[in-house]
């Protein structure tokens, strides 16, 4: 048997009933569409969550107050409302080897007030040395000085959200920068004169930079938190991705000094570095994405069952024509080859209308529910390669069983 011999048989096979050939290969189009479309969500999400860290700065390291709090899954976090970071501890972790800056903060909500407008929203006290390390940039004016932290000037650099909230002539319009360079808005009672616009960066899990006030440290000090003694936390840039855990371990070893702590289980401060927090979500994401996908691999294995329940159903009713075959000279392997392609044919077309409608699916999942989504080649790849494999496993069985049937026996078969 040629294989034009091969595929001209195979065809006429498969579409002589194509209602069953069609709900056979709907398990394997379900199988695959569903992995695809859940690995596509998976992915995307950590790619996700990815952007998310990267746009927190470059080479960050976060020293929070409290000591660390674990639970029962083993996660570990921050008591991030203690009191045990001082101004102080900031100026020392600028002398510590391979720190490139370093910007304290004290963050809180407030209603900020401009006329009619009104906002919850985040204020951030620092200094300038944030911009460069949670990577900031200033749209429109400018951002505060040293001078302005030490003397405690009432001024604000406000984020684009913020700026629409407060500044957009109505709900139709949008604020443009420069309506808010200038103007003065009220912060707990406080006025304070907006000198700048952020770049938009878009919000993440842990803060939206977007949605932000920023402040002279020493006016949040004094004007807005009413103490000065204390800080919620201290952002570190290192030189380099390399220091990294160089600068947590040093910086560790510092505030156990300056806070007279002997035993670091009983720090009463929490480190973070940006290296960590992307293992660890890319460990999370990883394992869900895993996890949907071995859900959706679950119909695969329904599909293949039905593959092959269809294949022993079609033996039996081409049992005689089997026979015939036989009878004129078809060998066992032309029969097992001939049920094999049929088999792998019906898997291979559902494979491949799977992967459209995965992709389908994904791409609707990302518009409607504005999840982010990322269909990878290599999963496609894998689609066509598991697709053919269903068909010669769940196949083989049902061709080895008509390659395997008496020629004499068949022809009598009613």
């Amino acid at each position: 048997m040629t294989t034009r011999d091969l595929l001209e048989e195979t065809y006429s096979a498969v579409t002589v009933n194509k209602v069953r050939s069609g709900l056979t290969m709907l398990g394997i189009v379900i199988g695959i569409a569903s992995v695809i479309a859940l690995v596509a969500v998976g992915q995307g999400s950590q790619a996700s969550i990815q952007a998310s860290v990267d746009s927190l700065g470059a080479n960050l390291v976060m020293v929070t107050p409290g000591a660390q709090a674990t639970f029962g899954s083993g996660v570990r976090a921050a008591a991030g409302s203690a009191q045990t970071l001082t101004p102080d501890d900031a100026t020392a972790i600028e002398s510590v080897n391979n720190v490139a800056a370093v910007a304290p903060e004290i963050s809180g909500r407030y209603q900020v007030v401009y006329k009619a407008n009104n906002a919850n929203t985040s204020i951030m006290g620092t200094t300038p040395a944030y911009l460069p390390v949670r990577d900031v940039s200033i749209d429109t004016g400018s951002f505060f000085t040293d001078q302005d932290v030490a003397d405690s000037n009432l001024v604000a650099v406000i984020g684009p959200t913020v700026l629409q909230s407060l500044f957009a002539p109505s709900a139709d319009a949008s604020a443009t920068p420069d309506m808010a360079i200038g103007q003065q808005i009220r912060i707990n009672g406080n006025i304070f004169t907006v000198i700048g616009v952020t770049v938009a960066k878009g919000g993440s899990g842990f803060s939206n930079q977007d949605d932000m006030i920023y402040v002279p440290l020493g006016a949040d000090q004094h004007y807005l938190l009413g103490s000065s003694a204390y800080l919620t936390e201290v952002d570190v840039e290192a030189s380099t991705q390399q220091a990294m855990t160089q600068v947590q371990s040093d910086i560790t070893n510092l505030l156990l000094q300056r806070h007279n702590i002997a035993n670091a289980a009983q720090a009463d401060f929490t480190i973070l570095n940006q290296a960590s927090i992307v293992s660890t979500a890319s460990s999370v994401t990883g394992t869900f994405t895993t996890l949907l996908a071995a859900i959706a691999a679950i119909s695969l294995l329904v599909g293949g069952i039905g593959i092959m329940n269809m294949m022993l159903t079609t033996v039996t009713e081409r049992t005689r024509e089997i026979g015939l075959r036989k009878a004129i000279g078809a060998k066992k392997n032309d029969i097992t080859l001939q049920f094999l392609a049929e088999s792998v044919m019906l898997t291979f077309g559902g494979g491949l209308i799977g992967i459209v409608l995965g992709w389908l699916a994904a791409t609707v999942i990302s518009i409607v529910t504005g999840v982010a989504t990322s269909v990878s080649i290599p999963y496609i790849l894998l689609a066509f390669f598991v697709s053919a494999a269903i068909g010669i496993i769940f196949g083989y069985y049902p061709a080895r069983r008509a390659a395997g049937l008496n020629p004499i026996e068949a022809l009598r078969y009613e």
